[in-house]
Parts: C-alpha cells; structure tokens; sequence
C-alpha cells in the first residue's frame, strides 16, 4: 500500500483510544497502512508546555462529556478511569517492545481495554500482569523487554520524533506532511487519504 498514516499515541489518553478503535476500518476503506508510532504523552507535554485537559477541572468534566458522546457515535464501549492519569512509561515501553512484531495488536488491545473500558488500575503492576497474562502474555517476559536499554532507547527516539514534527497531544496523526491532532478530526484524516 502506498498511502500511509501515521499514529503517534499513548494508552494513557483517552482519545487516543477512542482514534484506535476506528483507525483500522478507516485505513481499509482508504486501503492504507497505519503506521503505528508509540510515544510518551508525559515527555511531549513537556517538551511543549502543554498538559492534560484534565488539569483544568471545568474543560476535563466536558471532555469526560465528549468522550461518551463519541463512544456513542462510534458504537464503542468507554468508561472514565478513576485512576486517571496514569504513569503510562511500562505501558508505552512494552509497545514500542511490541510495535514490529506479530503480538503488537493484541497488547494494544489488551492494554487499551484495561484502560478505557474495564477502567482498571493500571498505575499497580499487579494489574497489569494480571491484564497481560490474561491476554496470553508472560509478564515476565513483558518486564524484561521493558527494561531493555534498547525499547528504552525506541521509545525515547519515536517520542522525540513526535517533537520534532510538531506533535503536542495525542492522538496525532499524519497523512504525509499534513498533521491532524485529535481523535474528532478523523474524518480530515481520510479526506487527505482519499486524495493522496
């Protein structure tokens, strides 16, 4: 496929769930490939001085609101995480450890469903271990790949990649140069697909 876009996420933000799980049919009817591009939320507020609707206490409660009202356009399930925010560095570091391998969708899908539908605790590495091990996953196994120097390193440089291009939220997405931040500008996303 040559049309391609591109997904800088983190698991911790909602809206980033809400874009997955309408990403994969948009990029069929486009016949494009997603480019799955993990990063770490925390560091890219930082970089940019930008932070969480949450920490406005008026604009979170609305985008709490907005979020439902999506879930329900998109006919997808979605719940608030009490737990919210969460430290996502462990989770995103076992995607970056995933991202090219044959298990990449099913961690995705495991964590996001842990997150935004069954609004689990995922700051508890017991949580998670549990979350992962009933996705199939030895969290052993997932552990150590986290610690590796070399996804650390991944993700540091697809975070410092989502900088340098501009990037100070997340979802945000690319359909070549052109950038789209939010998972409500999706339907811009697959006009630029359509006419690439």
């Amino acid at each position: 496929m040559s049309k391609q876009v591109e997904f800088f996420f983190d698991v911790g933000s909602p809206a980033s769930y809400l874009a997955w799980t309408q990403l994969p049919a948009l990029a069929a009817r486009q016949q494009a490939e997603i480019v799955w591009k993990p990063m770490l939320l925390g560091a890219v507020f930082q970089a940019t001085g930008n932070s969480s609707p949450a920490t406005i206490e008026a604009k979170g409660r609305y985008t709490r609101l907005d979020f439902q009202r999506f879930a329900q356009r998109y006919g997808v399930a979605f719940n608030h995480n009490p737990y919210f925010p969460i430290n996502t560095l462990l989770l995103m570091r076992g995607a970056a450890a995933y991202l090219d391998g044959p298990r990449f969708a099913d961690y995705l899908s495991a964590i996001f469903k842990a997150m935004w539908v069954d609004a689990q605790d995922m700051n508890q590495p017991e949580v998670v271990g549990t979350v992962l091990a009933k996705a199939g996953f030895d969290p052993q196994e997932v552990l150590a790949l986290c610690n590796d120097p070399a996804t650390k390193e991944r993700l540091k440089q697809l975070t410092a990649e989502a900088i340098e291009r501009g990037v100070f939220g997340a979802p945000t997405l690319f359909v070549a140069d052109e950038m789209f931040f939010g998972q409500d500008r999706l339907d811009f996303v697959e006009q630029a697909l359509q006419a690439e």
